[in-house]
Order: C-alpha cells, then sequence, then structure tokens
C-alpha cells in the first residue's frame, strides 16, 4: 500500500458500536408510538446483532485461523438478513392494513386490529 497502511479495528470497538446500536433501537421501540418508527428501531437492533455477529466471526478467526470458522459467523448473519427482509414484508403489509383501517400508524389506535 501507499501512504497510509490499513490498521484492523479492533473487535471490541465494534462489539461497543453494536451495544449502543442495539440501545438506541431498544429506546426507539420504547419511546415511539408512530409505527413505523417502532419499525426501524427493530430493524437498527436486528442490524446491531448482525454487526455482533461479524465481530465474533472476525475474533473466532483470527484466534482458530481455519475458513470454517468465519464463514460460521457470516452464515449466522445470513439467517438474520432473510428474518429482517421477511418481518420487513410482513410488518409493512400490517401497517398498510392498519392504515387503510385506522387512517393512521399511531401505535395506541391499534384494538388488537377489530374490524
Amino acid at each position: 500500500m501507499t501512504g497510509v497502511e490499513a490498521v484492523p479495528v479492533p473487535y471490541t470497538w465494534v462489539l461497543a458500536l453494536s451495544a449502543v446500536l442495539f440501545a438506541i433501537g431498544a429506546l426507539g421501540v420504547l419511546l415511539r408510538r408512530n409505527g413505523i418508527a417502532i419499525f426501524l428501531s427493530l430493524e437498527i437492533m436486528l442490524n446491531s446483532a448482525n454487526l455482533a455477529f461479524a465481530a465474533f466471526a472476525y475474533r473466532f478467526a483470527a484466534g482458530h485461523a481455519t475458513d470454517a470458522a468465519a464463514l460460521d459467523g457470516q452464515i449466522f448473519i445470513f439467517f438474520v438478513i432473510a428474518v429482517a427482509a421477511a418481518e420487513a414484508a410482513i410488518g409493512l403489509a400490517l401497517f398498510v392494513v392498519h392504515h387503510r383501517l385506522k387512517d393512521s400508524i399511531d401505535v395506541d389506535r391499534a384494538n388488537i386490529l377489530r374490524w
């Protein structure tokens, strides 16, 4: 490399960032009333879990020096992304139905989705 050499970020910093993102997402879920904002906060929490899986996969692969060890963490990340995609499709469909019925996406107005 020319100029600045690549310095790897310690995995503890990545885990700290993951914890901060998870805390922000949890606060968003607990404090918001808008359904879309709650939904986005859940997505932030899932992404923080992905970041933690990536950090642990990096650390585990560095300690064992095998490609299969790094692949395990990446497989977990793939499944979390698949669950997040399914959640996005179903969650947004529920919000569309709720908006059609109540003319709002305020979660306080949801009465167990009664007609």
